[in-house]
């Protein structure tokens, strides 16, 4: 059924929804984000910005982090934190001393929102990163996110990681016993997988019991040393039809676990989900300290703000140390675009968007050109989009189907 025209009376009651509401109203949250750029070698899969390095002076990086996260205060005060994640590159390389004093200082700049803060750690599963796990929880990660990225050697060995199955389980085993929250990530669709053996991997994922994990389809990006295979014609990627069928049995069998897709790549036991990443999902607000890392702010008047820091590790540290910030460049985000990447975003969600965020940031006029536009009439008729209510609202999701062809679905949107 098409919703009634998203009126100025709606878009005002959006605007005054509770201010880091931890749950889907229109704020969506604030988080920070702290990116650690080492890794000890790069994967032929990941573009992230990681760069290899031998060692790297932590008391030096540490002073810097806390440095530019004192004027990250003075860049988003008065907020309420709701998660802080340390991501890379490879976290799990940093001394236990400085996660300890990074989050200390996070907590002294920020309260925390009704709910305790959630604070994730990405650690690869070498033992000796393992073996550190304990100090972690001591330095107060809460949460665990394991790159364990298969259960087969072989495909281990092809995507370039440093770690064995092994080395994988009793990884998972001691973050199950060491952290309250734990997940770990795979990549599935890799070149000739087969239905067969994805399902005996995923079984095998399944049993140790995690409340959560996210399971990505492989994808050649650009400048990626697979990309470049790819190019050459040494690298053949599994045809569409097989990665749906692919994405269709990791739905199927997930769900059947307990832990349903609430994201496309994401699935957990209700409750469990990754709450950073849903401040990300939701259009909430968030604040990156360390090289390359990126801020979404909104300001009084309810303009968003795009941040980024210099990528450089080396230029970041030398910035920090001369400026006490290292931003590479700022810009107002124009509501049209701030629109859509809340659509974008919001549809990745099984919970979709709430048609108040979209009028928030976008207007009324345009949430409810939307609403009425053809495009939104032949993805509904094919069964890609739907509606749904709840106190939120009138929410736009899109379907299963809708899921799987989300480019094409926003580009038809969109257009």
């Amino acid at each position: 059924m098409e919703p009634g025209p998203f009126t100025p009376a709606a878009a005002a009651h959006a605007a005054a929804a509770p201010d880091g509401h931890p749950d889907g109203h229109n704020d969506g949250g604030f988080a920070l984000y702290v990116h650690w750029p080492f890794c000890l070698a790069r994967c032929p899969y990941c573009d992230f910005n990681a760069h290899v390095r031998a060692s790297m002076d932590q008391a030096r990086w540490r002073a810097a982090l806390l440095r530019e996260l004192d004027h990250a205060l003075s860049e988003a005060p008065d907020r309420r934190l709701h998660s802080i994640f340390f991501g890379g590159g490879t976290p799990s390389l940093m001394d236990p001393d400085t996660v300890a004093a990074v989050i200390s200082r996070a907590r002294r700049h920020w309260p925390r929102s009704s709910e305790p803060v959630e604070i994730t750690l990405e650690a690869n599963p070498t033992s000796v990163e393992a073996d550190r796990f304990r100090a972690y929880a001591e330095a107060g990660i809460n949460r665990l996110s394991l790159g364990v990225q298969s259960l087969d050697d072989a495909a281990l060995a092809f995507l370039g990681r440093r770690h064995s199955v092994a080395q994988a389980e009793a990884a998972i085993g001691l973050a199950a016993a060491t952290f309250p929250r734990w997940s770990f990530d795979l990549i599935y669709a890799r070149p000739d997988q087969t239905a067969a053996g994805w399902r005996a991997e995923l079984t095998r994922a399944l049993a140790f019991g995690a409340d959560h994990l996210s399971l990505y389809q492989l994808t050649l990006e650009p400048g990626t040393p697979f990309h470049g295979e790819y190019s050459a014609g040494r690298l053949t990627p599994l045809d569409g039809d097989a990665a749906a069928h692919l994405y269709d049995v990791t739905a199927e069998m997930t769900a059947a676990a307990g832990l349903p897709a609430y994201e496309i790549s994401n699935h957990a036991r209700p409750g469990q989900e990754g709450r950073h990443n849903l401040v990300y999902w939701r259009s909430g607000q968030w604040v990156g300290v360390g090289p390359g890392a990126h801020s979404r702010l909104t300001d009084a008047a309810g303009q968003r703000l795009a941040r980024r820091r210099h990528r450089a590790p080396e230029a970041w540290l030398a910035a920090v140390e001369a400026d006490g910030h290292a931003t590479r460049d700022e810009s107002l985000i124009p509501s049209g675009d701030a629109f859509d990447e809340a659509l974008m975003m919001g549809l990745r969600l099984a919970e979709g968007v709430p048609l108040s965020r979209l009028a928030r940031l976008g207007g009324a006029d345009r949430c409810d050109g939307l609403v009425r536009s053809p495009a939104m009439a032949g993805l509904m008729d094919l069964g890609f989009l739907a509606w749904r209510n709840d106190r939120d609202g009138r929410r736009l999701t899109a379907t299963p189907a809708g899921r799987l062809a989300l480019d094409s679905v926003l580009a038809r949107l969109l257009a």
